[in-house]
């Protein structure tokens, strides 16, 4: 007997451990099916379970369960990623904590402490994903420092390098200052902040000055020109002009760029090609020296200027320079500015709002540093990946994300793929005495190309840096298949089927798997790029600690249920738009569960079980046509839904079946059958609710797998749901003739309950239903139903209207019939209309006052979006109401 109420927690964590022992998740490569593989995008080996993941990963394993009921042979491929300078941050704050300096134990005593950690606490998410019941092949999980896929790497690089794709350049790179190393784009967060624009005069050579606008006056140090727009008839007499740099008392040319800004600033603008992105650009095109200034700690550093003010004279200001050496750029900002003012070079002063770049990470304001790397040839890669998705080989979905990636992969520069960690994939390069690099697989290897080349032994160092943590991701497709080896994992699943993940990766992780899947394997790594949103709170704003507005997936499980959780994010999840997120909704799709469940038990109540040999095409009675003629449209509906990979439609059509045509319609039809019908058509109902039942659970069992496991099997429907096969529709006899009659049936139901309700009608008060121009099939139908009608409807009796309609009757018409219900005796018809016209003339007012707003130009701009839509919303409703409170006040006729 099932219990009386579904606890999740006495079930998920039994059902999963023996799902995993039984091996239901295995991939078998060696096995017949069309094959069906997605690859974990992997989560940070530092990371716990946030919203995003809980999303990205119920979407993953819902498509996963889907395919594995339709019979494909899956591989749902997991694994982590070592996440470089997360993890050697995490693993630093423990060594601080101790009292123990990275540098003081060195380098390999860190990675074996990093090893040691990972083998304690790096598994967290890994656990986390199977409460969420993430049903991967755990068998094959991936890390992507393992030997195997380091061995991959390690190949991939020096292919790339002897094919001239991967090379060593001095370029500006995202640098921490704390943390000492380049930073990839994403490791950064440009945040909005408020500072000031610093206005200087650059004294002209041939007499006069230039005013400059800038917001880092620190840098003019290492200033090489002055740019100004070609265009701009104010400075067009200065171009090839030179300024004397104040400070330092060296000349700097004035040149024409279209960088320049004229609505900016005064049009003219400093460039200094070593401390800026844009400016770099600038120096390239006009061949300008860079200089840096700043060491690698955001210091002043003059190594590359001190020797231009030896012969600069004192009342540029020599002194004051040499003794910034070593004074970090803040502290350097506010002594330059004093000293510009005091050389009265400071024309003004004005705020200004600018994006200030911060390491993502350890928060340290990010600053553009020259320095030499290595680099990928991201734009020759860039082409094939861009063919294959113009030429529809891989598709993205929803599809205007490929205008994303189009644009991105258009404007591509060199990838720097270089990081200055101690954690992460060692770049496969050694360095002889006379800098001599030799790229190799193995110091070995190394060591041999040394002696071809240098026609002896030599001292070899290896580079100390270690590759981008992307680069490895980038392979993850084929390498976690067992590349550079030709293995039948490899031969069977790749190119996978679909990769789910956030808009916000495309460049950075989606673009570069096509580009290494394309070069390495000659195919795309994936055949459809799936983008889901981000999910926000209720108010659609972005959840975060600060605003103490976001929620723990798993506290979500232990409170609601994993299946609750799920379904929830499966609801709320449309094409590429963003999830509003609630408690408030977990707790609704808890009561779908719940009302599954109860549905459940009142079938076990009536002796409802699978019937072995059960034939759809022979049952005879209307209810159970039409139940499994609904049962097969839902069914397709749902399969439709998950191959347009529309969630929240295929959770709206189980939603829909489940809970308005089984429970509420056919399990309330079925109720009289179930008590006093005769036996055969007991037994029919009972095989065709039993049969219905097992289409609903393995229709559902994608989104929540615990609890229709938990009825498949005390049912006793088979051993396990997870691969029973997707249901399949039936072929009904007469099905239509069934349809037409019970949507009748359940019309005139859902009229009567309407109407009452509008009527304020108390449940306990029965009305006469009258028929008007009823023909007499239809008075017949009416009949045959008359117990339902009266037990659902709330009615006394039935019958053909003889004479006049009653005074204060309510009114619905129903095909060629009119529904009659005399309410005379059964309300108080004077209160109700007076009720009816507060509550119009309450809703009018409310209407009026959301217009007003939403009419307001100023309202509209000025709100927060989620406050206008907020205001839309209401509106609708309120219009809503009034429009179903007009239509009950026109029913109460004299």
């Amino acid at each position: 007997m099932l219990d009386k109420a579904y606890i999740p927690a006495d079930h998920e964590a039994r059902l999963y451990a023996a799902w995993e022992a039984a091996g239901l998740f295995d991939a078998r490569p060696e096995e017949d099916g069309e094959a069906f593989a997605i690859m974990f995008p992997p989560p940070n080996v530092t990371g716990t379970l946030h919203f995003g993941h809980a999303l990205n990963f119920v979407l993953q394993d819902i498509l996963i369960r889907w395919q594995r009921l339709h019979g494909r042979n899956v591989l749902w491929q997991p694994g982590t990623d070592h996440a470089g300078i997360a993890t050697q941050m995490v693993v630093e704050r423990e060594l601080d904590r101790q009292g123990v300096a990275r540098k003081a134990i060195g380098r390999d005593a860190f990675i074996e402490r990093v090893w040691d950690w990972k083998a304690q606490s790096g598994g967290e998410i890994v656990r986390q994903l199977r409460v969420l019941g993430a049903s991967a092949d755990w068998s094959r999980e991936r890390f992507t420092m393992d030997e195997g896929l380091s061995r991959a790497v390690r190949e991939v690089f020096v292919t790339l390098f002897e094919q001239g794709l991967i090379y060593r350049d001095k370029r500006l790179v995202n640098w921490d200052p704390v943390f000492h190393s380049a930073l990839s784009d994403l490791e950064v967060e440009n945040r909005e902040t408020k500072g000031s624009m610093w206005f200087i005069r650059y004294p002209l050579v041939d007499g006069g000055s230039l005013t400059v606008a800038t917001t880092r006056p620190e840098t003019m140090l290492g200033d090489a020109a002055v740019a100004v727009h070609p265009e701009d008839e104010r400075y067009a007499a200065l171009i090839g002009k030179e300024v004397i740099l104040p400070l330092t008392g060296r000349r700097i040319p004035v040149v024409a760029d279209s960088y320049s800004n004229p609505e900016k600033g005064t049009g003219a603008v400093k460039i200094t090609p070593a401390h800026d992105f844009n400016d770099f650009e600038v120096g390239r095109r006009h061949d300008l020296p860079t200089l840096t200034i700043l060491d690698e700690s955001a210091a002043i550093w003059l190594n590359e200027i001190e020797g231009d003010l030896a012969d600069v004279p004192e009342v540029a200001s020599k002194s004051f320079v040499l003794s910034l050496r070593g004074m970090p750029r803040d502290a350097a900002r506010k002594a330059i500015v004093a000293e510009l003012e005091r050389l009265d070079l400071l024309e003004k002063i004005e705020p200004h709002t600018l994006s200030v770049p911060y390491a993502e990470r350890g928060g340290a304001v990010v600053e553009p540093r020259l320095t030499t790397q290595w680099y990928c040839d991201a734009a020759t890669l860039a082409k094939p990946a861009m063919a294959a998705v113009e030429d529809g080989r891989t598709v993205f979905e929803p599809r205007q994300w490929e205008n994303t990636f189009f644009a991105w992969m258009r404007a591509i520069q060199p990838w720097c793929i270089s990081r200055q960690l101690w954690w992460g994939h060692r770049i496969p390069a050694w360095y002889a005495p006379d800098g001599q690099v030799f790229v190799a697989r193995s110091a070995e290897e190394a060591q041999a190309k040394a002696r071809a080349a240098l026609g002896a032994e030599v001292a070899l160092t290896q580079d100390e840096d270690v590759l981008d943590t992307w680069f490895s991701s980038a392979l993850w497709p084929f390498t976690t298949l067992g590349w550079p080896d030709r293995t039948p994992e490899l031969a069977r699943y790749y190119p996978t089927s679909v990769l789910v993940t956030g808009f916000d990766i495309i460049f950075f992780w989606v673009a570069r798997m096509m580009m290494m899947g394309l070069h390495f394997m000659g195919e795309v790594p994936f055949r459809t790029v799936l983008i889901h949103g981000l999910v926000r709170d209720e108010r659609g704003q972005k959840m975060s600690k600060s605003k103490g507005n976001g929620l723990d997936p798993l506290e979500l499980v232990a409170e609601f249920g994993a299946d609750a959780t799920r379904l929830t994010i499966c609801a709320l999840t449309g094409p590429g738009r963003d999830i509003k997120f609630g408690r408030g909704r977990v707790e609704e799709y808890r009561t779908f569960i719940t009302k599954l469940w109860n549905a459940a038990r009142f079938c076990e109540m009536n002796g409802v079980a699978p019937v072995a040999d059960f034939d759809p095409a022979a049952v005879r009675s209307p209810l159970a046509r039409w139940l499994l003629a609904e049962a097969s449209a839902a069914a397709n509906e749902a399969d439709a839904a998950l191959s347009a990979y529309r969630f929240d439609d295929y959770a709206a059509a189980c939603y829909r079946f489940v809970w308005s045509r089984f429970c509420d319609w056919f399990l309330e039809l079925a109720k009289p059958v179930f008590t006093s019908g005769d036996k055969e058509e007991q037994e029919e109902i009972r095989a065709v609710a039993a049969h219905v039942l097992g289409m609903i659970l393995r229709m559902m069992h994608p989104a929540v797998p615990f609890v229709t496991e938990v009825l498949w099997q005390s049912f006793g429907f088979g051993e396990s749901i997870a691969t029973a096969g997707w249901p399949r529709g039936s072929d009904v006899p007469e099905a239509g003739a069934a349809r037409a009659e019970l949507d009748w049936v359940i019309h005139l139901i859902s009229e009567l309950r309407a109407v009452r309700s509008e009527m304020n009608v108390p449940p306990a008060q029965l009305a006469p239903l009258l028929l008007r121009d009823a023909t007499q099939e239809t008075l017949e139908r009416a009949m045959r139903w008359s117990e339902a009608i009266r037990r659902m409807g709330r009615v006394s009796e039935i019958a053909p209207l003889d004479g006049a309609v009653p005074r204060y009757a309510a009114q619905s018409v129903l095909d060629e019939a009119t529904l009659i219900l005399p309410l005379e005796g059964l309300i108080d018809l004077d209160a109700e209309r007076e009720r009816l016209a507060k509550e119009i003339a309450r809703l009018d007012g409310e209407i009026k006052k959301a217009r007003r707003k939403l009419d307001n130009p100023d309202f509209v701009a000025r709100a927060k979006p989620e406050v206008v839509e907020e205001n839309r919303e209401r509106l609708t409703s309120f219009l809503r109401d009034s429009e179903r409170l007009a239509a009950a006040l026109e029913r109460i006729r004299a």
